[in-house]
């Protein structure tokens, strides 16, 4: 084990010294580390079991940090005037790649129940940001489609947990035992949620200003004092039966437009914390689950993790998106760019507890499945993508995806992920 771990401190030392090189290739973190993990899975240097254990954990704290973090720097004001892209992509987008997943599934595993089917795309439809990172942070992208990712993929991983949980409760048919209603649950979710996020960060974030003007803090402290509000949203939610994950984005939402970026170090500090986390969960990603996933690796398996992400979501997005202003390059490029990630392999596990093992074992391998498949497809596509749709909207001069510059922020800090 502490050979292990050592090859694994000097692994992600060295990577991060060439992080930044790398950050301009093709290759991203989620690649590698997952790559890395893989092969350190076929000798005997950690216990599986444990691995996975500390996966979920790893898992769960890095997206909510991440989820914080990416929030904390969205403007709201800009958000508040031009919002239509992401709330037409969660109110309407996510339904619809959940239904049509379904389907797309039946078509491949017509055996299957239809709430494990209904199961399957929902642990399918969250996407993450941190796996496309040379698109959300890069500058050459119009901010509203950058801004548009980032509070999409904030948002429905939150969004998607209710039915995660609700389609998980009826494929074990949970519901005859115990009676849950769950029209009352998801109101909980989406409704709490919000609430305490938005009061934990408000408060949070004017706390903090209040302590610098009288110089009670210090930078030093402040990144452990943003972190310990995001942990503060994610377990008040979870106590008063609201969703974790919305709380913690809503938490950095509402924090980052009281603090208004005064507070630099707070991104500095949460952004090194979320970087190890991220690579750390993506390595015992590729530890713990991957060879298991791969050995349950299927024409089907490959079949619908290919159709989800090449014809579910586009699907979805480009429906989703019909009457607003966008462009049809930016409703390809929004159904394109939207990588699974944390959220799928931690959903995944979440619900394997509570399911028959006949259809656990399958669904945990789809989704690790398309977790790594995904890393490999986004992560070589982020940087062309990016540099070609963005030359694209400049030669057309698409009005709607460019905003006037004096309203331009500052671009959104690079995670070299």
């Amino acid at each position: 084990m502490t050979v292990g771990l050592l090859i694994v401190t000097v692994f992600a030392a060295g990577f991060a010294m060439l992080a930044r090189r790398l950050s301009a290739t093709i290759l991203t973190a989620p690649m590698v580390f997952i790559a890395f993990g893989y092969a350190l899975s076929h000798g005997k240097l950690f216990p599986h079991s444990s691995a996975e254990q500390l996966l979920h954990i790893v898992a769960e704290i890095a997206l909510i940090l991440l989820l914080f973090l990416d929030a904390a720097q969205i403007r709201l004001s800009a958000l508040r005037e031009r919002h239509v892209w992401p709330v037409r992509m969660l109110a309407i987008g996510l339904p619809l790649s959940i239904a049509i997943g379904t389907f797309a599934a039946w078509l491949f595993l017509p055996q299957w129940p239809l709430f494990a089917l209904a199961l399957l795309a929902s642990i399918l439809a969250p996407t993450d940001a941190a796996l496309g990172q040379a698109v959300v942070t890069n500058p050459l992208v119009p901010e509203r489609t950058r801004r548009a990712l980032t509070v999409e993929s904030g948002l429905n991983d939150g969004m998607a947990l209710p039915a995660v949980l609700l389609f998980a409760s009826l494929t074990a048919e949970v519901m005859q035992q115990d009676g849950t209603n769950w029209a009352l649950f998801g109101a909980k979710q989406l409704i709490l949620g919000p609430l305490v996020g938005l009061a934990v960060g408000f408060a949070g974030g004017h706390v903090l200003m209040w302590a610098k003007r009288r110089q009670l803090t210090a930078e030093a402290f402040e990144g452990v004092g943003a972190i310990a509000l995001a942990g503060a949203a994610y377990l008040g939610a979870t106590v008063l039966g609201g969703n974790g994950f919305i709380s913690a984005f809503a938490a950095g939402l509402c924090f980052g437009h009281v603090v208004k970026g005064q507070c630099k170090f707070v991104y500095e500090f949460t952004e090194s914390e979320g970087l190890m986390l991220t690579w750390g969960a993506f390595f015992l990603l590729g530890l713990a689950l991957l060879p298991d996933a791969l050995s349950h690796f299927t024409w089907q398996t490959l079949a619908i993790v290919v159709t989800s992400l090449f014809v579910v979501r586009p699907l979805a997005i480009w429906c989703s998106l019909i009457g607003t202003d966008a462009s049809p390059i930016t409703r390809l490029f929004f159904g394109w760019f939207g990588p699974r990630g944390l959220a799928t392999a931690l959903f995944a596990l979440l619900v394997v507890p509570q399911i028959d093992h006949q259809l656990a074992e399958p669904i945990l391998a789809l989704a690790i499945n398309a977790v790594w498949i995904s890393a490999l497809l986004h992560g070589l596509s982020a940087q062309p993508g990016a540099k070609w749709y963005a030359a694209r909207v400049q030669a057309m001069g698409d009005c709607a995806e460019m905003e006037p510059v004096q309203h331009t922020a500052k671009p959104l800090k690079t995670r070299h992920t």
